[in-house]
Formats: C-alpha cells, sequence, structure tokens
C-alpha cells in the first residue's frame, strides 16, 4: 500500500513558489513533481487536496505568489475579492502590471499594463496585493461594457465598499485615459439599494428609453387612514397615503413610480420555487388590492425583449396617468 507524502504545514491550502519552498529545505522538485502537488503556473503549485480548479480566489492567491512590485489584483477579479461576485464561471484572474513586468502568459490571467500609483494598491485577504475599493470600482466602471458597469458599480456601492462621492471624487482626480466618459454618466446613475445585477439593467433600460427614473426598493404601506376606503380617497390623498413610513406596511418592491402606483418587479429563477412562489402571490395580490399596477420581467425580456419591456412600462404610466 503506498504511503500519503507528508505535507509541511507551510504548504498546506494556499499556493506557493517551489523555488522557494526548495530554498526553504520545506520540499524538493522531485515532490513536487509527485501526485501530493498540483502545478498552478510556472513555479507555483498548491497541495492536491486543495486544488479546485473553480476556486477563483486561490487562482488569485497563485498570481499574487508571482505579482511584481506595483502589480496588483484588480477590476473584476479585485471586485470579487472584496466581496463583489460578477465572474462567468472559470474567468482569467484580472491582473494590472507596470509596462516593464516581465509576466508569462497563461490561459487563466488577463493582464492589462498602466502603472498604478501607490495609493491604489493595498495587501489585504492573506497577502494578496489589489487595487483598492475606489480604483477597483474606477476601472469597472470605464472598462466594463455600460450595463455591466453599472451592475458593478451599484453591487459596490450596496456593499458599502465606497460612496458615490468618493468615486466622483476619484474620478475627478484622474480624469484621463479610456472610458472616462461612461463613467461620468454611470456616476450620476448608481443606486447603492440595487440588490442585484439585472435589476441595474432593468433601470438603465428605462433611463434609455426616456422614462422616468424610478425609486428603487420601495416600500408600498396601506394607508393609515384605514376608515376611509380606498374608493373614496382622492388620487392625490392616496399617493400621499402611500408614503415610506406611512400605514401597514405591504411589500417592497424593486422598483417604482410611486405617484402612479406603478410597481416593477424583476422575477429571477429563485421565483420558481415553491415557497417563493407563493409569497409571491400573496405579495402581488395585496399590492394590486391596494391599487397598484405591477409589472413583472423575466431575464429574457431585459436581455432580448428590451424594446418590449419599456413599451409596457410606458404605456402603464400613460395609463395610470389617467
Amino acid at each position: 500500500m503506498p504511503v500519503a507524502a507528508r505535507v509541511p504545514r507551510e504548504l498546506r491550502l494556499a499556493p506557493f513558489s517551489g523555488s522557494r519552498a526548495v530554498a526553504a529545505g520545506l520540499a524538493t522538485w522531485q515532490m513536487l513533481r509527485g501526485p501530493a502537488w498540483q502545478r498552478l503556473l510556472p513555479d507555483v503549485y498548491v497541495e492536491a487536496a486543495a486544488f479546485d480548479p473553480d476556486d477563483h480566489r486561490m487562482w488569485c492567491e497563485a498570481v499574487a505568489v508571482k505579482l511584481p512590485v506595483g502589480g496588483a489584483i484588480s477590476g473584476l477579479s479585485a471586485a470579487y475579492l472584496w466581496g463583489v461576485d460578477l465572474l462567468p464561471r472559470r474567468s482569467p484572474v484580472h491582473v494590472t502590471l507596470p509596462r516593464s513586468a516581465r509576466f508569462g502568459a497563461h490561459p487563466r490571467l488577463a493582464v492589462s499594463r498602466r502603472s498604478l500609483d501607490p495609493t491604489d494598491i493595498t495587501v489585504s485577504f492573506g497577502g494578496i496585493a489589489l487595487t483598492t475599493e475606489v480604483c477597483t470600482a474606477f476601472d469597472l466602471g470605464r472598462l466594463l461594457p455600460r450595463a455591466d458597469a453599472l451592475a458593478a458599480l451599484d453591487a459596490m456601492l450596496h456593499r458599502r465598499l465606497l460612496s458615490a462621492e468618493a468615486l466622483t471624487g476619484y474620478l475627478d482626480t484622474n480624469a484621463g485615459g479610456r472610458g472616462i466618459a461612461q463613467l461620468r454618466e454611470l456616476v450620476t446613475l448608481v443606486e447603492p439599494l440595487a440588490e442585484s445585477p439585472m435589476e441595474s439593467r432593468l433601470r438603465l433600460l428605462l433611463h434609455d428609453a426616456g422614462l422616468p427614473r424610478p425609486t428603487v426598493q420601495y416600500e408600498v404601506r396601506r394607508p393609515a387612514q384605514q376608515a376611509m376606503s380606498q374608493q373614496a380617497m382622492s388620487r392625490r390623498q392616496a399617493q400621499a397615503a402611500d408614503g415610506a413610513g406611512q400605514g401597514r406596511f405591504i411589500a417592497r418592491v424593486d422598483l417604482a413610480y410611486p405617484q402612479w402606483r406603478i410597481a416593477i418587479e424583476y422575477e429571477g429563477d429563485h421565483h420558481r420555487e415553491r415557497t417563493t412562489f407563493r409569497r409571491d402571490v400573496g405579495r402581488y395580490n395585496a399590492l394590486r388590492a391596494a391599487g397598484w399596477l405591477v409589472l413583472r420581467f423575466t431575464a429574457d425580456d431585459v436581455l432580448r425583449q428590451s424594446g418590449q419591456l419599456t413599451r409596457m412600462v410606458r404605456q402603464a404610466i400613460a395609463e395610470q396617468r389617467r
């Protein structure tokens, strides 16, 4: 029966430099070629038991082992480390390097080159050099496709990694470079209350169609004057009674036009689950009873039927205005 290779405590779980491990007497090159180890990058290894090809943090740690001075994990990978996961499956690690730095190409690497100010780099998450929160947001907002960029900015603000004011201030002092015009526009559209990338995309569709800006994560409440029937109230009185903090809570909706009692909901796949579906039915019935019109959209509507979606919203506004 083969004897399992002994793994030194210093080399367990996290990626490490093979040459440094050999120099420190923790391993030999013959050992590193054995089944107990997985080679990730040239001269970077991890314990085979800890290897997961879909573990983006592991790949970030592997790249960090080889980062030159002035280099940092950046873009979507930095956002991931900050807690904002917008990565596709098996995405490469995004890294920014000085123009003069030598770094071998690899399928799991996406390299951009520019000089980062030392204040734009922080060392966190177990010693990984990555771009700061505001620098990460700056890069995503100007370099990603527009809808993806807004979703990323919304998500970072939602997690309170930075404020719109901080991003605006950083933008004002870093006004050159590609994508600045896009970022300046998106800073005016960010919503810290947005709870999903698809909600951000939906909101951007409404903006691009010239529709009014909706209220995000709006709380609908029953009028406090219970003795007065909804039918007897004037529209203006009913609208005033719907304000946040007044009356009994009915539902919180993704997007709303309170002045016209229109709720807009994005329905992700989790809404198909039995418990969620039943809860949604109760919410929508309660909203309808309170005089609200509810529009429900799916990913297919947002991504492939955007024209029809915006027409439906425009029509709903026209009808509710009557």
